[in-house]
């Protein structure tokens, strides 16, 4: 895998919107303020927050905003404003020669996890499934998120171990046993929309990390299933699974039975594979979020309940 050069303060970081765009109008101007205040440079591209149906821009100004960030000499590092929707549809505007030619820390999660496949299979570069410019912000940037961005992004070092963000939480051994391998993976809607494509999830041998929001245990079921069909299971080595924020059944009678949770569903798919898989990590839509270099080396082992990331996502 190809590795960007670690962040350095006075370094500039470019800012795109590949999937929905902001909430609110102030969202980005107070995270650039906030960056710009820690010693970092910030440049907004061409299309950031351009509203066009479900997207921040239309297909052709987001992914222009992509190729023109790892093309520019000025920029070192490029993040998202924020995931939502939208950044599968760019896998065929985006030029990868030209990424893995010019490696760049790229960052964000969730919808973003199209890219991280598609940047790391199609152009071999390590990407960073960690937050979007929407969290840095005195109010909604946690410490523990704040502390584990920087020490994937800032630091020469491996990050080592990934630790609950609250004593208070409580880890579940879905499975037991040790392993190591390749991290991969990401939102678990957007793994599965990635089957049949060029860019399909490769898990053999490799630690898969799930992540999911506001999705019903059925549709978890069925993107699982969908998985466990195309054979994505039968020869991974781990699984790490986050916190799956809001992952519960809505109030409806769709005809069957559907009131199991979450964490049944993840049993059902993961607990006999024979592999070490563990839940409950903060590494997905929660307050605290740590950063995580995909495609680099990593230790799970579901026995001690620990979760450690071997290599450097940076040189």
């Amino acid at each position: 895998m190809i590795k960007a050069k670690r962040l350095q303060k006075g370094d500039t970081i470019g800012v795109v919107s590949p999937a929905s765009p902001s909430a609110t109008r102030s969202e980005v101007p107070r995270a650039v303020e906030y960056i710009e205040e820690m010693g970092y440079r910030i440049v907004l591209g061409e299309n950031v927050n351009k509203q066009h149906g479900f997207t921040a821009a239309s297909e052709e100004e987001r992914a222009h905003d992509i190729n023109d960030m790892f093309r520019r000499d000025d920029v070192d590092a490029i993040f998202v404003t924020q995931g939502g929707y939208g950044s599968a549809q760019l896998i065929d505007r985006l030029d990868y020669d030209l990424i893995a030619n010019n490696p760049k820390i790229f960052t964000g999660f969730s919808d973003l996890t199209s890219l991280h496949l598609a940047i790391g299979r199609l152009a071999g570069l390590v990407t960073f499934h960690g937050p979007g410019m929407s969290r840095f912000n005195s109010e909604d940037l946690t410490d523990y998120t704040k502390e584990y961005f920087f020490k994937a992004l800032a630091q020469a070092e491996p990050i080592g171990n990934i630790p609950v963000a609250n004593e208070k939480k409580w880890l579940y051994t879905m499975a037991p046993g040790v392993a190591e391998g390749a991290l991969t993976g990401g939102n678990l809607t957007l793994v599965c929309a990635s089957l049949g494509t060029r860019y399909e999830i490769d898990t053999a041998g490799k630690i898969l990390l799930l992540e999911e929001v506001e999705s019903e245990p059925w549709i978890m079921d069925h993107n699982l299933s969908h998985l466990r069909n195309a054979g994505k299971l039968k020869q991974l080595a781990g699984v790490v699974i986050g916190e799956c924020h809001a992952c519960v059944p809505n109030k409806h009678e769709p005809g069957f039975y559907s009131s199991i949770c979450a964490e049944e569903v993840l049993e059902y798919y993961l607990q006999d594979l024979g592999v070490p898989v563990l839940y409950g990590l903060p590494l997905g839509h929660t307050d605290d979020l740590a950063t995580l270099p995909m495609g680099v080396q990593v230790r799970l082992d579901a026995d001690r309940k620990t979760f450690e990331v071997l290599e450097s996502g940076v040189r």
